[in-house]
């Protein structure tokens, strides 16, 4: 903690100018998406920022490392998930797991939008488990469990399959293999959500066959025009109207060697 105290202070004198210029664009853009920033989140995912540029500059945790980009194209992108959940699912202490979050997106921005959720990040790449874990505690981020693995081990495990409300993943894999990491691990009425691009109806339409075979039904897409980003992205959101067959997930490697669809 003394490490983070000693980063908050060295950086300091940045903070006018992120808040006159970059902050602004994260709070016009979050305006936008009808979505309200408080004064403790915008502080929570300034130090987000600040260690994510830090520990960068040793590890390969994203290559997108500019003030706008982190703003908008990682956090931004994260909090529009919130378009897709009710307000009670905000506040109401759902179980959330984000599969593959590598730098801890879109997960952590929404806890700290979400203080309620109790959140799983899984991860199969060790430097970046480290430096969420770091982050978890210099953010004292409470109910925020960090797991070293794959989806499809994890969708094997009684401790985590069929026991969340949401399962989330952003820019992980194809839709039909992300369908296969995602619904095993979630409860049987409850949902998966999919951070896509353009390609993402295109990729739903694929994704039908492993939308039956899994137990899952596609609710809606849902696009999301992000400040200064001309592309349209989309939420992808599935529900869980069936219990997913033993079987699935296949085993480490296979849903992407083999994926769900028909030819």
């Amino acid at each position: 903690m003394a490490i983070d105290r000693l980063l908050d202070v060295a950086l300091s004198t940045s903070d006018a100018a992120v808040e006159d210029g970059v902050v602004q664009e994260l709070i016009a853009g979050a305006q936008e998406l009808q979505i309200s920033l408080k004064q403790e989140q915008l502080d929570a995912l300034r130090r987000y920022q600040r260690y994510l540029v830090d520990w960068n500059e040793r590890f390969n945790l994203t290559a997108i490392t500019d003030d706008i980009g982190i703003q908008v194209r990682h956090f931004l992108d994260s909090i529009s998930c919130l378009l897709a959940l009710e307000p009670g699912e905000r506040y109401g202490g759902k179980r959330i797991i984000d599969v593959g979050t590598g730098a801890g997106f879109p997960g952590i921005p929404l806890k700290i939008m979400c203080p309620a959720i109790k959140l799983t990040l899984l991860e199969a790449t060790a430097k970046k488990v480290q430096f969420l874990e770091h982050l978890v505690e210099a953010l004292e981020l409470q109910d925020v469990v960090v797991i070293h693995g794959r989806a499809e081990d994890l969708g094997q495990d009684p401790q985590h399959r069929e026991q969340y409300h949401w399962a989330l993943a952003r820019a992980v894999a194809d839709l039909p293999v992300l369908i296969e990491y995602l619904l095993p691990l979630v409860q049987v009425n409850g949902r998966i959500l999919a951070q896509k691009g353009e390609s993402a109806p295109a990729e739903a339409q694929r994704s039908e066959w492993a939308l039956s075979q899994l137990g899952g039904q596609l609710r809606r897409l849902i696009p999301v025009d992000l400040r200064g980003i001309t592309e349209t992205r989309y939420l992808v959101l599935m529900d869980k109207v069936a219990t997913t067959p033993e079987r699935y997930p296949r085993r480490a490697g296979m849903p992407s060697k083999r994926p769900l669809v028909v030819e």
